[in-house]
């Protein structure tokens, strides 16, 4: 059965053939710029209503909402129709509200620091399931407006490029969100970052880079091992090239790992000459990682250091650590006890405490956590990504 937003509008309308022409705008306008369930869209006949919440169910199942930093931050936890979890951030700063979505249920990457490395990897998210985290998280952010979009949840989204570049299109089109307020984030996938650079929306690219020298990044991140620094700064060097837009990178500081006055300079190194904004992460705690994020005193030495160097530097201030929502922590699971608060839902619970809007026009500030680009026209998506062993003996 197709799920709520997997249905593209032809689907939608071949589902409504026996109803009036209109019927096709009015259920899509319902679904993507008023953000309705079908039986809340009270200009469709009730019979209708309740045929389309039949026929288009939901694909993401209520499981657990969990809140922290006085409400500005929420993690939900949901269920896929074959039981898989994943994991949805929504954050509310001063000037934007921002979530961030997971592409995949578990990653193949194996970076060790991170909870979804150390979980593995378990499927490729759908374009509906994609879609559906960021309506359900722009439903609960009202009556402020959804801004931005961070594909810096659970999984590599360049590893499911095709669904994520669809789900893109119909947050753009649709849902009506600027692209330059869409950010797609990756670990180092040099020919899905060339994918990206031929596209044809003005989104934000982010590389996920953690060391600048090959012996320390084989380590840490081991997709290195077949994107190696030299084929990774050429992929980003012909982004740049193409799209004239700045990059981000992302940089986890890991206490005595990649904090010394030498990883400074060889980032610098690599970031100087691309004009890459760089973006410094305390490495949130994770169950299995021992090695403690850099303290604060060694994050603002660090951010000096490369300011020094010419380099433009932010230190990301780190949301939701204590309810396993901050960078690195999604794992869809809970893991270190509450320490927010935290409801079970139902289908019930989440249209009561949800209201239902009328529209949502949700331009607003630039992502959290990067800069910007371009992306590339949809190819050919690999339905079950390697895993870290098989990507680096490749």
């Amino acid at each position: 059965m197709t799920t709520r937003y997997d249905a593209d509008r032809s689907a939608v309308a071949e589902l409504l053939a026996d109803q009036p022409a209109y019927r096709v705008g009015q259920v899509w306008d319902g679904l993507y710029r008023r953000l309705l369930d079908p039986g809340d869209m009270t200009d469709v006949p009730n019979a209708l209503r309740q045929r389309l919440a039949h026929e288009l169910p939901p694909a993401l199942q209520p499981g657990v909402e969990t809140v922290s930093d006085g409400g500005n931050t929420v993690k939900w936890l949901w269920r896929l129709a074959d039981g898989t979890g994943v994991e949805t951030v929504l954050m509310h700063y001063g000037d934007r509200t921002t979530v961030c979505v997971s592409s995949q249920a578990g990653c193949a990457m194996g970076c060790a620091f991170c909870a979804t490395g150390q979980a593995g990897f378990e499927r490729n998210l759908s374009i509906g399931e994609i879609v559906e985290q960021v309506v359900r998280a722009a439903r609960r952010a009202l009556p402020r407006r959804l801004s931005n979009v961070v594909f810096m949840g659970m999984g590599e989204p360049l590893a499911n490029f095709e669904r994520v570049w669809a789900a893109i299109g119909r947050l753009h089109h649709d849902l009506g969100l600027s692209a330059r307020h869409l950010t797609v984030s990756t670990i180092g996938m040099g020919h899905g970052i060339d994918r990206l650079a031929g596209a044809d929306l003005p989104v934000n690219l982010a590389v996920s880079l953690h060391a600048a020298n090959d012996a320390l990044r084989d380590r840490l991140v081991p997709l290195n091992r077949r994107y190696p620094l030299a084929a990774l700064n050429a992929a980003c060097e012909r982004y740049v090239a193409a799209t004239r837009r700045r990059l981000s990178f992302e940089w986890a500081l890991i206490d005595a790992t990649n904090d010394r006055p030498s990883d400074a300079a060889e980032l610098a190194e690599l970031a100087r000459p691309l004009r890459a904004h760089v973006n410094l992460i305390p490495l949130n705690p994770t169950p299995g990682y021992a090695t403690p994020g850099t303290p604060p005193a060694g994050v603002a030495a660090f951010c000096r250091r490369l300011r020094a160097l010419g380099i433009t530097t932010t230190v990301r201030r780190n949301r939701g650590t204590g309810i396993d929502a901050a960078c690195g922590q999604l794992a869809a699971g809970p893991r270190r006890g509450d320490q927010g608060r935290t409801v079970r839902l139902s289908p019930a619970r989440m249209a009561s405490t949800s209201t239902s809007p009328r529209r949502t026009t949700p331009p607003g500030h630039t992502t959290d956590r990067t800069s910007s680009p371009s992306t590339t026209a949809p190819g050919p998506t690999t339905e079950a990504p390697p895993d870290a062993v098989r990507l680096a003996a490749r």
